[in-house]
């Protein structure tokens, strides 16, 4: 992001981006709580905490190294409150512009799923694997590929077990699929809507900033960038 900042505590249309996350979750009343995952060395978090007035249900635990050492210390954080068929959703910070009908979809789509699945879309772009320097070494065929969005979501003690594995094994995986798919379960992709931004480049900011005043104006309903 080229900020001085962590892109979750960077300005959008007059909030944090992590509070329009939050906002997303703890105003969906099919959401009992959030837990954020938090570095041990993170300086802007107590001045966010100290006035978000969303929920009483946000609360915050300590993160670790990798995404997968976070999301396992959340899990082990709600220990005593989930059982093994809850339902948890696992959400990236810079996803912002995430709408309600997407995870009412997640929802809705996996109720009878003994494992779970993620929101994704499908790729539309033509794909080049490339060498370090930059040269295209092959055209990658995008039929069956998805981009992997979040939330993604499993049942509690599934998703705690299959990420213990890897971390035990020493895989650092990048997203709570493929933990999953290390236990040999088979997750579903739901396809949700394109404008599920993950903020990572300086330009997503204003891409953002657009999406959040189109869903503001129209319910949510409508889409910029899909």
């Amino acid at each position: 992001m080229r900020a001085d900042i962590p892109k979750q505590y960077l300005q959008l249309l007059g909030k944090t981006v992590l509070e329009h996350t939050l906002e997303r979750f703890s105003s969906h009343p099919r959401i009992n709580g959030v837990m954020v995952a938090i570095s041990a060395d993170d300086e802007w978090w107590p001045a966010l905490a100290s006035r978000i007035t969303m929920s009483s249900a946000v609360r915050n635990t300590l993160g670790g190294a990798e995404r997968c050492h976070s999301v396992l210390n959340a899990l082990l954080a709600l220990s005593h409150e989930c059982e093994a068929q809850d339902w948890v959703m696992v959400h990236d910070a810079a996803r912002p512009c995430l709408r309600a009908v997407d995870i009412d979809l997640l929802l809705d789509s996996l109720q009878d799923s003994a494992c779970g699945g993620i929101l994704g879309v499908p790729v539309r772009d033509t794909l080049k694997r490339c060498q370090p320097n930059g040269t295209i070494e092959a055209t990658v065929e995008r039929a069956y590929l998805w981009h992997a969005l979040t939330p993604q979501m499993f049942r509690y003690g599934l998703l705690r077990s299959a990420l213990t594995q890897a971390i035990a094994q020493g895989a650092v995986v990048t997203d709570e699929a493929q933990a999953i798919e290390g236990l040999g379960e088979i997750p579903r992709v739901i396809e949700g809507h394109g404008d599920n931004l993950k903020i990572t480049r300086p330009e997503d900011l204003a891409m953002a900033a657009l999406i959040l005043r189109v869903q503001q104006g129209s319910g949510g309903g409508e889409s910029v960038c899909e």
